[in-house]
């Protein structure tokens, strides 16, 4: 089963650089292209805001059963150092 965590994220981070390249001028623009509503995307978008240890993580199956999709799309806090425990309650997405 493809995990939907990382589908996610490499949609979001698409989508970014869609929208860094000037590709789409917003995000509304965007979301009509890909025929999804703008606040789903703007959500989804948010975890480009993770902490890169987390993101690997996550790529690498190593997340954690408690960092899911509904989780992680919950509003979470933008310092890094903190990510991992709000996400999973405990530190176990950092790197030993």
């Amino acid at each position: 089963m493809y995990n939907t965590l990382v589908t996610a994220l490499a949609r979001a981070f698409r989508w970014k650089r869609m929208l860094e390249s000037s590709e789409f001028a917003t995000i509304a623009e965007l979301a009509e292209s890909e025929g999804i509503a703008p606040s789903y995307m703007t959500r989804v978008l948010r975890l480009t805001l993770l902490a890169p240890d987390i993101v690997e993580a996550i790529l690498d199956g190593k997340q954690g059963p408690k960092v899911t999709l509904a989780r992680a799309m919950e509003p979470f806090p933008l310092e890094w150092a903190v990510q991992a425990e709000h996400l999973a309650g405990s530190a176990e997405t950092r790197r030993s």
